[in-house]
């Protein structure tokens, strides 16, 4: 039987490790192994190891002329109020056009939160306890019924969740979305490798894989086919958040108003940082350029720097909260060289397996993983945008069992944003000293997910009374 073509091209490439238990392997785990080899980009990882893993390659960012990025601030701070009103009608017009669609990163599991599953599948509402996934397509739902043109959700899963995401979703008819504009595919990969730049395997038939980040979502947008799907309905841009989060608003239209009206190809939310080590990246410009620089490459001398009025200088935090457009995606996801996405390293203990096939666990890092991060587009975006965001109106969180952006911090922000909807309204309740009402309430998406939506379906159906127990919908 003639060689699969792909053993001598890594043994080429200096990569014939991958395959050095082939002959031993059964035939399914021979093709187990071929078809993982077939992920990998042979040249992408020899150009890794001689940026990422010569000499100086783990160094920290560079800070050279670095200072704070500027924003657009809300009105309560200062903002062109007319300016927001403008923008938000041109994002409301956008949305009637069917211009815009929403994508929710959801490659993760529930491993931090003591939960086995998808993270999108995670309970997280504070009465029905609905998944994180319903949240996001009951919001979407509600915003295609107000702007009379339903809308393509895209969602990007790993090749560890994604059956049962689909399995999931399936199971819950979509919660009530149209099939056809429900669309998942799966993230890339990348292997792992040792200090040396060698392809480490995890066992003798299957490479040490790991998703490729975050940025990567514009890679698998592109090679999934979704942006020519978004191009054949006429979609321009795509609303990006994370599954963790179920307070975002999946189509905030004064923000898209901003991205369209700026002329940008990438727009970010900020939210203020709540203290100067709070773990959020920050927005900064360098050279000309906006950049966000990860909390933990920023030195906290200057994480603590202040202003002349007492704020915090580097304040504006990065939420993962973002709007591009198509074709910016497109241009992002096939560029090389120095337009590309740059890749980060994360020394890291990978499980494997030692020249004799035997498992090893090893006690310190023993390799190098590798990540896209899709803050980094924005360098290369034209007319790349800031807005400040409310966080009590989207961002919290849920990462962690317990402490801080915890399902209880969480469960409890939802109730502090019901609360401001109801007295807005001119509805008394009564609350503690944090906000939180003294009873538990719900407000499903389809009688309100945001302020303005909340009190059109308020004027028209206004509860009798606010009751423990409460859930409006």
């Amino acid at each position: 039987m003639a060689e699969n073509p792909l053993l001598p091209q890594f043994r080429q490439a200096g990569q014939g490790q991958v395959f050095a238990h082939f002959d031993q392997l059964t035939p399914a785990g021979q093709q187990r192994l071929l078809a993982e080899a077939a992920e990998v980009d042979l040249a992408e990882i020899a150009g890794l190891t001689r940026t990422l893993l010569a000499a100086g390659g783990s160094a920290g960012a560079d800070l050279a002329g670095l200072e704070p990025a500027p924003y657009e601030p809300r009105p309560e701070h200062g903002g062109d109020a007319a300016a927001w009103a403008q923008a938000k009608a041109a994002g409301e017009a956008a949305l009637r056009a069917g211009r815009v669609a929403a994508f929710t990163v959801a490659g993760g599991q529930g491993t931090r939160l003591g939960y086995d599953g998808p993270k999108g599948t995670f309970p997280v509402t504070p009465l029905q306890r609905k998944p994180l996934f319903q949240v996001f397509a009951e919001k979407l739902r509600a915003a295609g019924e107000r702007y009379g043109r339903p809308l393509h959700w895209f969602i990007m899963t790993s090749h560890q969740n994604h059956d049962a995401t689909e399995a999931f979703l399936a199971e819950h008819r979509w919660f009530g979305l149209d099939r056809g504009r429900v669309h998942c595919f799966r993230q890339g990969r990348m292997p792992a490798v040792d200090f040396q730049g060698r392809i480490m395997l995890e066992t003798t038939s299957s490479l040490a894989l790991s998703p490729d980040g975050h940025g990567g979502s514009l890679r698998a947008l592109d090679r999934s086919g979704a942006l020519d799907l978004m191009r054949s309905e006429g979609i321009e841009a795509l609303s990006y958040f994370q599954v963790d989060n179920p307070l975002v608003r999946c189509v905030d239209p004064a923000f898209i108003g901003w991205h369209l009206l700026h002329g940008s190809q990438m727009s970010s939310k900020m939210v203020p940082k709540a203290y100067p080590e709070e773990k959020l990246g920050h927005f900064c410009r360098q050279q000309g350029r906006l950049v966000v620089v990860e909390y933990s490459d920023l030195p906290l001398a200057m994480q603590r720097e202040t202003t002349s009025d007492g704020q915090l200088r580097y304040r504006a935090g990065s939420i993962a909260i973002h709007v591009l457009d198509r074709e910016f995606i497109r241009q992002m996801a096939r560029a090389d060289g120095a337009g590309a996405l740059p890749f980060h390293r994360a020394d890291k203990k990978i499980p494997t397996v030692d020249a004799a096939g035997r498992p090893v666990k090893p006690d310190r890092a023993n390799g190098v993983k590798f990540e896209l991060f899709v803050f980094d587009a924005l360098p290369f975006a034209r007319n790349p945008l800031v807005i400040e965001t409310r966080r009590e109106d989207d961002f919290s969180p849920v990462k962690n069992a317990e402490g801080v952006d915890s399902p209880q911090t969480c469960h409890d922000d939802q109730l502090r944003q019901y609360v401001r909807w109801l007295r807005a309204q001119g509805a008394a309740v009564e609350t503690d000293a944090g906000g939180r009402p003294r009873l538990t309430l719900e407000v499903a998406p389809s009688f309100g997910y945001d302020e303005d939506s909340f009190a059109a379906s308020w004027a028209s159906r206004p509860p009798r009374a606010i009751t423990d127990g409460l859930y409006l919908t």
